[in-house]
C-alpha cells in the first residue's frame, strides 16, 4: 500500500529539510536576542528622541541607534549628531564647533572662526533675527545645537559641553524609518 494515499492532500511528511530549519530557527530565537544583548551592552544604544529641538533632522518619537564607543579613541567632531547627558536626561544635538574655535551666530546666521557655516538643515526663516557670542569653546568641551534653533535647549543656555559627558554618535535612525513624512 502507498503511503502517500493514505495521506490528506496537502500534507507532507517532515523530512531532513524541514527539520534543519526548525533548528536552525530555534538557533536563530536564541543567538539573535543574545547578539542584540551583547551589542546593547558594548557597541550600541538605542535612544528615543524626546524633543522637536533637531527638527527636521529628527522628530520627536524618532528612535536612534548610538555608538557607544565612537568617542572612545577620537574627539567629537564639527557635524557629529551626539548624545550627552544633561541634567540626568539624554540629550540629542549637532556639534557645530569644537574646543579652540569661537563660535557666534550674527541674525541667524552660524560663525565658526568668523566664517559662516553652511547649515542645511537648519530653516534660515525660523533664525532670522537670533544672535549669540562670540565664545570661544574651552578645552575638552564641544559646543552644540539644534537644528530646530528656536525651539532647542542646547550650548546657549546650558554652555559648551564636557567631552566626558558625550556619551556617544549617532550612526543610524531606525523609527520611524528614514524618508517617512
Amino acid at each position: 500500500m502507498d503511503a502517500q494515499a493514505d495521506r490528506p492532500a496537502g500534507v507532507t511528511r517532515p523530512g531532513r529539510r524541514a527539520s534543519r530549519r526548525t533548528v536552525a530557527t530555534r538557533a536563530a530565537l536564541l543567538v539573535v536576542p543574545a547578539v542584540v544583548f551583547v551589542a546593547g551592552t558594548f557597541l550600541v544604544e538605542p535612544v528615543r528622541v524626546e524633543s522637536t529641538s533637531m527638527e527636521p533632522t529628527l522628530r520627536a518619537g524618532d528612535h536612534l541607534l548610538v555608538d557607544g564607543r565612537a568617542y572612545h579613541d577620537a574627539l567629537p567632531r564639527r557635524g557629529d549628531l551626539v548624545v550627552f547627558d544633561e541634567s540626568g536626561a539624554p540629550l540629542v544635538k549637532r556639534v557645530v564647533a569644537v574646543a579652540g574655535d569661537t563660535v557666534a551666530i550674527e541674525d541667524g546666521v552660524l560663525e565658526v572662526d568668523g566664517r559662516a557655516v553652511e547649515e542645511p538643515a537648519v530653516d534660515p526663516k525660523t533664525v532670522d533675527g537670533m544672535y549669540y557670542g562670540p565664545a570661544r569653546v574651552p578645552a575638552g568641551t564641544v559646543f552644540v545645537l539644534g537644528d530646530n534653533r528656536r525651539h532647542s535647549v542646547d550650548s546657549r543656555q546650558f554652555g559648551p559641553v564636557p567631552v566626558a559627558r558625550v556619551t556617544g554618535r549617532v550612526i543610524l535612525r531606525w523609527w520611524p524609518r528614514p524618508g517617512r513624512p
